[in-house]
């Protein structure tokens, strides 16, 4: 999922685009290897949105209200809209939607196994912190694609309204009983190494993909910058852990 509100984001806002993230789709899908990068790419994300979509759904049977339970619906329809966004612009540059998104089943839905919520206040914070740190490695990648795709990951990165929604929640609950901010921490913290480990698979267990990020195709990532980026995740983690006042 995606939850990020705008001062969470990381500041990896270059000044103007250059090489391809200065093309469009048209220009840039001429080099077969990015192309399939990107393929993975929007598959990756796709299958992350429909993944969401079910997730928030599920976590609305533990919703203690009907209110709780009517705001994460509403939550889910909007994951859904992206999915599907996500889908048709796979298709619009020939690809099956379903065939990008079967490699990242696998590691998607391990990384759900293992991180799931045991209640309430544990979902609410693996979609507001756990699922957050994704986003935040997509948002680093999206700067360097061509301005058509950048255009479309950014706009389904886009909060849904479940971060105000978060913070809200899970303050009150610690503000009602401080015990819960100590096993919420941990929670989180659990999540993070995860997450990061999680995405460092799906990276490496495709080809065009890691190629793309490491400057093969595109203007990839060099040694020194990959270190700044996780710098800028981990700093975005920081200030969403303090958001929900939680001790990163």
């Amino acid at each position: 999922m995606r939850f990020m509100t705008s001062s969470d984001k990381p500041e990896n806002a270059s000044a103007e685009p250059t090489g391809v993230a200065a093309q469009d789709w048209a220009q840039a899908a001429a080099d077969p290897q990015y192309r399939a990068a990107v393929v993975d790419l929007l598959g990756a994300l796709a299958y992350g949105e429909l993944a969401a979509f079910e997730r928030l759904a599920e976590d609305a049977k533990l919703a203690p209200t009907l209110v709780d339970k009517a705001e994460l619906a509403k939550m889910a329809s909007a994951e859904f809209h992206h999915f599907e966004r996500l889908r048709d612009r796979l298709t619009e540059i020939g690809s099956d939607a379903a065939q990008a998104m079967e490699p990242f089943v696998a590691a998607l839905d391990g990384f759900h196994r293992q991180t799931a919520p045991s209640d309430w206040l544990e979902g609410l914070v693996k979609a507001y912190v756990g699922d957050s740190i994704a986003s935040d490695f997509y948002r680093e990648v999206a700067a360097r694609l061509d301005s058509d795709t950048r255009e479309l990951v950014l706009a389904v990165l886009d909060d849904t309204g479940h971060a105000g929604f978060a913070v809200e929640k899970v303050r009150a609950a610690i503000d009602a009983d401080p015990r819960v901010g100590g096993r919420l921490a941990l929670w989180a913290r659990r999540l993070m190494g995860e997450a990061l480990s999680q995405s460092q698979r799906v990276v490496a267990d495709r080809d065009a993909l890691s190629t793309m990020l490491v400057g093969g195709v595109a203007d990839g990532f060099d040694l020194a910058e990959v270190g700044r980026m996780f710098s800028r995740i981990t700093e975005a983690h920081t200030k969403r852990m303090a958001a929900l006042g939680l001790a990163a």
